[in-house]
């Protein structure tokens, strides 16, 4: 399934040095122009884990794994401006994108999630994808647990310090 994200997943990943995670496991990943204007936000306001992100990005990069995509469309138009005005504008634009093409989301923002579940929109979060890696071999569950730790250490809200309860239940 094509995947999009909103701004907090880039930023989870990006924040610890760990974008590959998204790429090894989604081998593409889509974020909308208003998620790419977020992330620019945090740029000038220093976020500076960001910086290099360009070279991620397809059409930016000719290997960028991050597509960028814009609203297309009169009924993505009108999706995005029937959302509820609490979402920020990138999770707005995801969700619209998402319906609309039947992708799922990927989004840490409980606002954001409840939506996309009432919108039948698949959707997961920063957890969701450490927890795939594990289960698909991509990362063992110490080193998922040791970036869980370090998100965590940057910032990231999380209820569970270990991913190991997720794995088993």
């Amino acid at each position: 399934m094509t995947v999009i994200a909103n701004t907090t997943i880039i930023s989870n990943f990006a924040s610890v040095g760990r974008l590959d995670i998204l790429k090894d496991l989604l081998r593409q990943l889509y974020i909308t122009t208003e998620v790419y204007a977020e992330i620019q936000d945090g740029l000038a306001e220093g976020y500076d884990f960001y910086i290099g992100i360009e070279s991620h990005m397809y059409p930016l990069a000719s290997g960028g794994w991050l597509h960028l995509t814009s609203l297309e469309g009169e009924e993505e138009l009108r999706i995005f401006s029937h959302m509820p005005a609490a979402l920020h504008r990138g999770e707005a634009s995801c969700l619209a994108v998402a319906v609309r093409r039947g992708m799922a989301f990927l989004t840490d923002d409980a606002r954001a999630r409840s939506v996309a579940r009432e919108l039948q929109v698949v959707v997961s979060g920063t957890l969701g994808i450490l927890v795939r890696a594990v289960t698909e071999e991509h990362l063992s569950l110490e080193v998922a647990d040791s970036v869980l730790n370090q998100m965590i250490k940057a910032g990231y809200h999380s209820p569970y310090g270990t991913l190991a309860g997720l794995l088993t239940g």
